[in-house]
Parts: structure tokens; C-alpha cells; sequence
């Protein structure tokens, strides 16, 4: 196995129980690792959630986590994954003063230039959401705090696997249980 830190996506299904979070959480807790990005959603199964989780950490540890999670009652199964075998975006939302929209000519050309979506304007401000990588988040982040930025929100990563992944069957064997 490799040594070299890696950023991994770890995607969790799981019953949707209370208490799982924090147990999931204590986890990279107690191994010292921090978690870059947490979302969770209903996935492709009906009753059953999916955790993606992106942590920097060798294979050898996110093999360990994904065997330590998967002891979680709970968790139905985990799998770890690379940026590379991965389709990955996270979302954002940027708040920014209303006349900026006007009066800069440059702000509706970083809106165009960065494919970010006007999502309401009002007379006091006016709302910005960008989909991209995060990388691509954080530019357009760069470019508008020379503005002011008056509110900013970022998701996590959502993601799906570039190969196809059995899951599914996995999970309709355990629903049909």
C-alpha cells in the first residue's frame, strides 16, 4: 500500500439514525484526521443515506476508516475512492451589495468569465451561486473580496464513481431484508 497522503473521497451508506454522524465523525477523531468536506443526501436507494467525505490521508489509513465505519451498525457500506475515479463539483453562494452589479463593470464580467448563476436581486443586495470545483469556487472567492463579500457559503463535495460500483444491488438486498 501506499504511504503517500492522498486526497480520498469516502462515500458511507447508511440507515438514517440519530447519533451515526457523531460516531462516523469520532472515528477520523481519534485517528487525527481532519475532514476536508462532509455531505450527506438520500442516495439512489430509498431509506438509505450516503455520506461523501473527503479527507487527505494515505491508502493504508482510508482502508483502515472505511473497515472501522463499516463496523458502524448502521453502515451499510463504505468505499474509498481517489480524485481520479471520481465526478466530483461542490456548490456556493455568494452575497455582494446590490449597487456593486451596477456601478463595477468588472463584477458582470467575473459572473459571465466564471459561469456563476444570479440567483435573486433586490436594492440591497444580490445573491451569486457557482457550481465548480473547488479550486474554481475559491478564484471566484479571491475576485470578489477585492468587492466585499457580505455573506459566502461553500458545500461540501458531492461525487459519483467514474466505474460502475454494485452498490445498488448491495443496498436492494439490504432494503428487500
Amino acid at each position: 500500500m501506499s504511504q503517500e497522503i492522498k486526497t480520498f473521497t469516502i462515500s458511507v451508506y447508511t440507515e438514517n439514525n440519530i447519533g451515526l454522524l457523531n460516531r462516523i465523525s469520532a472515528i477520523f477523531q481519534r485517528r487525527h484526521i481532519n475532514i476536508e468536506s462532509l455531505t450527506t443526501s438520500q442516495s439512489e436507494i430509498k431509506d438509505v443515506n450516503r455520506f461523501v467525505i473527503v479527507v487527505k490521508i494515505t491508502e493504508d489509513h482510508a482502508i483502515k476508516v472505511v473497515k472501522q465505519i463499516e463496523k458502524q451498525v448502521e453502515a451499510i457500506r463504505a468505499y474509498y475512492h481517489t480524485n481520479e475515479e471520481t465526478i466530483f463539483t461542490e456548490s456556493c453562494m455568494f452575497k455582494i451589495k446590490s449597487n456593486l452589479l451596477f456601478e463595477e463593470p468588472q463584477i458582470q464580467n467575473l459572473i459571465k468569465e466564471s459561469h456563476a448563476r444570479i440567483v435573486t436581486v433586490n436594492k440591497e443586495f444580490f445573491v451569486l451561486e457557482k457550481t465548480g470545483r473547488r479550486h474554481e469556487i475559491e478564484e471566484l472567492r479571491e475576485a470578489f473580496n477585492a468587492y466585499g463579500i457580505m455573506q459566502f457559503v461553500r458545500s461540501g463535495r458531492i461525487a459519483v464513481t467514474k466505474d460502475e460500483m454494485k452498490v445498488s444491488e448491495l443496498l436492494e438486498a439490504f432494503k428487500n431484508q
